[in-house]
């Protein structure tokens, strides 16, 4: 992952994540939408064939715009092992019955 800051506008960075496709800059950006913090948020793959996008985020004064995407990783992560907790608990319940 790369970040660069965007001078035109405060508290503004694209952050490019390599070997990575459109489902996680999907799931960022949803995750980051819900954040407090945030004042604009997209992402962009440039072609469908390579594994990589862009992501950009613009947040409020009080925050950084490289705290907020790693609230929403730890916030995704956190998701992810429960649903991951579920499914196993659900499966050995059935193969239990």
């Amino acid at each position: 992952m790369e970040c660069s800051k965007q001078l035109n506008a405060p508290n503004t960075a694209i952050f490019t994540f390599n070997k990575e496709d459109h489902t996680l800059g999907n799931l960022l950006r949803a995750t980051l939408a819900k954040h407090d913090d945030f004042l604009f948020v997209a992402h962009k793959v440039p072609h469908p064939l390579f594994a990589t996008f862009g992501l950009r985020v613009q947040t409020i004064e009080r925050t950084t715009p490289k705290d907020v995407v790693v609230a929403a990783c730890k916030g995704l992560i956190g998701e992810f092992i429960n649903l991951r907790n579920n499914l196993i608990r659900e499966f050995e319940l059935k193969r239990m019955a």
